[in-house]
């Protein structure tokens, strides 16, 4: 019987890893046990976790500085114990947040052309976990709002611009948190944890609204992320250790949409998706190669696509936003591959004959505007990522700066959201705590008034004696 091969126009999608010179060689990528991509990017820097000596650090080179990285090229190493994730803020390019076994999530400014010396001052830092934070997420809509989870089984969700910590999720989960993932709009976190649930969870409400049981059945480590349309995508193994993927629709999850067996490796399936085209990428740590996936509404669900493969395994996988590729070459995805000492950018394509810009390959994606401030995210409102059309391709705009205002703990009147109020409130206390402050003001208002006089009788004098001059002028 002729099988009939489905239509879609990303079945002859290829990758091809770039040549020699356009990789980022000498790195020693990090070699500490945790199953986090240890590669975060986007248009303008790559960030690497790399081994350092009596702390953590991480790698940041813009994109551009390729080939041999000298071993004393600037690092970012405030932490004191390895770090073991990290995370590009979606609505500013120079600003990186990094979750580490000190137990501290730390918020870092990136100089617009890179480092030129080794940053060990964070814009901010933010405590609140007992055990070491292995997974920090920033919010996909609203700005300065960062999730962070550790191996206390807490989940916390900070005010950055404040560096407070709003909402602390610490007693649903009963083991370790293996990933969180935000849905399209922020509303919502799903978690893969090692006692084997899915959970769907709102944050705001402090409530679990769905989860599974046994997802997968096997003991090894999960994965489960949202995707655009509501649904649930999980990687995990089965009890005969064979890796597994599956749909769930968090409504009813009692039976998974799809389920696949895939082989028998061992190693984590990381999953990397596109709201944009439905394709899943899963890289497996310490496999050669990415699997891809395309996700549809008729059955099979979850279509197989294609795999690159390759010689060398991966020790971590970075994934650059969609406003960072090149539409002119047709490019639907861009990895950055970490070997044990280089990093490969590894491009994948659509083969099109025409120069045009291809419409249906890019549709409008999400911005690098947040659609919420952080005090609207907490009280409530949601909104859709504000989406950016790629045509003319993405030319990156000015950052600003990010600020923190820490809200003054001595100050005993009730939070107030507008900065100008955070900004004044300090100074009000520092007035109000010394009493000698009424005294010199007084002091200092009578030498004013002295002045003033003096210039006035000076005023005077000046008009007399040029009275006088005009006559003796006559």
């Amino acid at each position: 019987m002729r099988r009939v091969v489905r239509q879609s126009k990303f079945r002859h999608v290829f990758g091809q890893a770039v040549k020699n010179d356009q990789c980022y060689d000498d790195i020693r990528v990090s070699r500490v046990t945790w199953d986090s991509s240890f590669c975060a990017v986007n248009p303008r820097f790559v960030a690497i976790i790399v081994d350092a000596s009596g702390g953590g650090a991480f790698l940041v080179l813009p994109l551009h500085k390729t080939g041999r990285i000298d071993k004393s090229y600037p690092t970012v190493c405030g932490h004191t114990g390895p770090v073991l994730d990290i995370d590009w803020c979606p609505h500013n390019d120079q600003v990186i947040a990094s979750g580490s076994e000190d137990c501290t999530v730390m918020v870092w400014q990136i100089p617009e052309n890179g480092l030129t010396l080794s940053l060990t001052e964070p814009v901010v830092v933010l405590e609140g976990h007992s055990k070491r934070v292995g997974i920090v997420a920033w919010h996909p809509t609203a700005r300065n709002v960062l999730l962070s989870a550790g191996c206390d089984n807490a989940i916390i969700i900070w005010n950055v611009g404040t560096g407070e910590a709003l909402i602390n999720l610490d007693d649903m989960h009963v083991d370790m948190i293996y990933n969180v993932s935000w849905n399209r709009n922020g509303s919502l976190i799903c978690t893969a944890s090692k006692d084997k649930k899915v959970r769907v969870i709102d944050p705001r409400k402090q409530e679990i609204v769905a989860e599974k049981e046994k997802t997968h059945e096997g003991a090894r480590p999960m994965r489960a992320i949202f995707l655009a349309d509501g649904n649930i995508f999980t990687t995990g193994f089965s009890r005969m250790s064979e890796r597994q993927l599956a749909l769930w629709n968090p409504k009813n999850m009692e039976e998974p949409i799809a389920l696949h067996e895939m082989d028998t490796s061992n190693g984590v399936l990381l999953p990397f998706y596109d709201p944009d085209t439905n394709i899943i990428y899963l890289c497996g740590k310490g496999d050669s190669s990415i699997r891809y996936f395309e996700i549809t509404d008729e059955s099979p669900y979850v279509h197989y696509l294609n795999t690159f493969s390759s010689k060398e395994p991966q020790r971590g996988m970075g994934f650059m936003p969609k406003r960072g590729l090149d539409v002119n070459k047709c490019e639907i995805a861009r990895f950055f591959k970490l070997h044990e000492r280089k990093c490969e950018p590894i491009i994948m394509t659509v083969p099109r004959k025409s120069d045009l810009f291809q419409d249906d390959l890019y549709p409008d994606t999400a911005g690098p505007e947040a659609a919420l401030e952080a005090e609207e995210w907490f009280e409530g409102k949601n909104a859709d990522p504000l989406l950016i059309s790629l045509k003319h391709g993405y030319i990156p705009g000015k950052n600003r700066d990010l600020k923190v205002v820490k809200k003054n703990i001595l100050d005993n009147k009730p939070a107030a959201n507008k900065k100008s109020d955070l900004i004044s409130a300090p100074k009000k206390a520092a007035d109000a705590s010394n009493p000698q402050n009424e005294a010199k003001l007084e002091e200092i208002l009578k030498e004013l008034k002295s002045i003033k006089d003096m210039i006035s009788s000076q005023d005077e004098r000046i008009s007399k004696l040029e009275q006088q001059m005009a006559k003796i002028g006559d």
